[in-house]
């Protein structure tokens, strides 16, 4: 098994914030009286049907029966509230409408088995604050809790739920007709990961976040010149904690008030669509953070993590996880899944630490962990859960993408659940991204002792759909920006970065790179700071910027790098044998006989001339690409004439081309017949 994905830096605590209590209108006394008459207070969403579904785990959408929901029952305008508590004796729903009492409106438990507490409460509106106050059967515990299907939260660090309606016109029509006409064919990925908080910020106005309004003018806009064809955005979910970059989540069901309303938030996703650019979130339902007002302890048992500390407590990042066997847990997150997709137009998941769930000895020591009832490792729950989450989301939503990060040499993560996978759509290839970055922290004097690790990543590359990660976590915690893991000089580190990414786009597989990377961002990532955008004034940046927007082109635009990229036909070594010049080269393949890309790689600053490559088909090669073209800040040395293979053999192939190859380069020569 191989090493298991670095954790995150722990995250402390957070103290109870206090509640801002905003004064809204208060449900009046004979209003309050006329719907206890007419039964008001009995109002419900819930079917008998919808209650066996939910005791089965197999209620997908409880997001349109748990949580609160402004309505009309018996001509009495309201909210309806409805609460998963089992083993509570009483619940009461407190807020800035009825001045926080825990006395005026108690809630009622169905008589069904299915521990939910209903109310409707008149006259509450839109923008109501609000908690659940519980009282556990278990001792004396009592406690306010925010609600786990809240729409939308108060800005941190208060912590109330927030009665909203989240309806939305939404104007993405083509690019949803779009996305499903592309469903299941061959496509160009490339994603651009960013952190909503840091990417811009407004250094007039306090250093400020830009909120989703202002993403959504400039976003779009930036990422299509770039040529991505995805945004990912880490964790959007409400958080207490703005440092834990939004992987320690309290409102699962609600993107962060920091940076405005939820149709807010969807306006920014339909910008996007409407530029032709799909948008990922990183999904979390690996753990979550033991805030007093979030899931932790929530009715006073271990009702969503599990009551087992070897199962329901992570060590790394001093947080609780999912008990992923018990139905109704399985359900809230497999809802939770599927209202993003739904109701937000969301075009991907990316599933965060996947490894951990899979291992019961992930980050444990022996004697911190049992395990299963085969003698293994293996959490046959979460496993379970993972497969019956890949299969609902590809069900329902046959055009998006789910995508593991997933560490392990774990088998068939991205292949079908009926053929024993875990049904991903993707998987990150995480030791492709740490070998190929540890090749490129090494001087090119000693690369010609390590040709292996550029090249191994091939030997496993079709294994499973990968996708090539240049994520955040390598861009900080002292582990440096890109540029400066690059060795040499300033001209050399900018030449290997462009060498890198050249590598990246032609290497089997879809693309992510975080933000900053595509301009050369000198320090580390800082939430709490803006991206170095002054840098992109300097002529070496921007040449970062222009290679990656050529990339992307050829990347879209040539089916042989995007056809089979995960397939074994799809790719072709020439030669990996030439280590004492640090040179590799192969051939990227479409579906149809001709479609070939040929890419030569010169992983030291000494140019070779008249360097002789085995070809497959006799013909015309000609440079589409080069990185070290004088206009990304290169040397210039080129191949400006296409290239006639002759009848020499080398590498084994009866047809050869001669060509130079560039300094700290990559080119890509594109064949045809004449």
């Amino acid at each position: 098994m191989a090493n298991k994905e670095e954790s995150k830096t722990p995250v402390k605590t957070r103290k109870k914030a206090t509640t801002k209590k905003a004064p809204v209108e208060k449900a009046s006394p004979a209003k309050v009286k006329k719907g206890q008459e007419e039964g008001v207070g009995h109002a419900t969403l819930f079917s008998e049907y919808d209650i066996h579904l939910f005791k089965e785990g197999k209620h997908y959408h409880l997001y349109k029966k748990l949580g609160s929901h402004p309505m009309e029952y018996k001509g009495v305008q309201g909210t309806y509230f409805a609460l998963w508590a089992p083993n509570a004796e009483s619940v009461s729903v407190i807020g800035n409408f009825n001045e926080w009492n825990r006395a005026n409106h108690k809630m009622d438990v169905r008589h069904d088995g299915s521990g939910i507490w209903e109310l409707f409460i008149p006259e509450v509106k839109q923008g109501a604050l609000y908690k659940y106050y519980i009282k556990s059967h278990h001792g004396q515990y009592a406690v306010e809790k925010g609600d786990p299907f809240a729409f939308r939260w108060e800005t941190p660090p208060n912590t109330a739920s927030m009665v909203w309606n989240i309806d939305h016109t939404w104007k993405d029509s083509g690019w949803m007709t779009k996305r499903k006409k592309q469903a299941g064919k061959p496509q160009a990925y490339s994603v651009y990961e960013l952190h909503i908080g840091s990417w811009r910020r407004v250094p007039e106005d306090n250093n400020r976040s830009l909120t989703y309004l202002e993403l959504a003018q400039q976003l779009p806009a930036y990422v299509k010149n770039l040529g991505f064809t995805h945004v990912e955005f880490m964790p959007v979910m409400e958080h207490p904690f703005y440092g834990s970059w939004g992987y320690q989540i309290t409102g699962y069901f609600a993107p962060s008030s920091r940076y405005g309303t939820p149709q807010e938030f969807m306006m920014l996703i339909e910008a996007l669509h409407n530029e032709g650019i799909g948008v990922i979130l990183d999904w979390v339902p690996s753990h979550f953070p033991s805030d007093q007002h979030g899931l932790h302890y929530f009715d006073g048992t271990y009702l969503f993590e599990h009551a087992d500390w070897r199962k329901g407590y992570h060590p790394d990042w001093k947080s609780y996880i999912f008990n992923y066997g018990r139905n109704e847990v399985r359900a809230f997150l497999i809802s939770n899944a599927l209202y993003w997709l739904d109701l937000y137009h969301v075009d991907g998941l990316r599933v965060d630490a996947v490894a951990s769930m899979l291992y019961l000895d992930y980050s444990r020591k022996d004697g911190e962990w049992e395990p299963n009832e085969y003698g293994g490792n293996e959490n046959l729950d979460a496993i379970s859960f993972l497969k019956e989450f890949n299969e609902v989301v590809y069900h329902e939503y046959p055009d998006v993408q789910t995508i593991a990060e997933e560490s392990t040499s774990w088998p068939m993560v991205s292949r079908p659940t009926y053929i024993g996978g875990l049904g991903f759509g993707m998987k990150w290839m995480m030791g492709w991204m740490h070998d190929t970055l540890e090749y490129f922290k090494k001087d090119p004097v000693h690369r010609t002792h390590h040709q292996n690790e550029i090249t191994f990543s091939i030997y496993y590359a079709f294994t499973e759909s990968f996708m090539l990660p240049l994520s955040h976590d390598e861009v900080v915690y002292g582990k440096q920006a890109l540029l400066y893991k690059m060795s040499g000089d300033e001209w050399q580190k900018f030449a290997n970065l462009r060498n890198l990414y050249a590598y990246m786009y032609a290497h089997p597989g879809t693309k992510l790179l975080f933000m900053g990377g595509e301009f050369g961002q000198t320090s580390e990532w800082n939430h709490d700071m803006s991206l170095d955008w002054h840098l992109t004034e300097y002529y070496l940046h921007q040449g970062i910027q222009k290679v990656l927007t050529r990339l992307n082109e050829i990347y879209r635009s040539e089916p042989a790098l995007y056809e089979c990229q995960f397939a074994e036909g799809g790719f072709e070594w020439i030669d990996i044998h030439d280590a004492q010049n640090s040179v590799i080269t192969f051939v990227r393949k479409g579906k149809k006989p001709g479609q070939m890309i040929l890419v030569a790689c010169n992983f030291t600053p000494v140019p070779r001339e008249n360097y002789r490559i085995g070809v497959p088909e006799k013909g015309t090669y000609t440079e589409i690409f080069n990185s070290d073209d004088q206009l990304y800040g290169g040397s210039n040395v080129k191949n400006e004439a296409p290239l006639g293979s002759t009848d020499l053999q080398a590498h084994g192939r009866a047809h050869s081309i001669t060509l130079t190859l560039p300094p700290l380069g990559i080119t890509y020569l594109k064949y045809s017949k004449k």
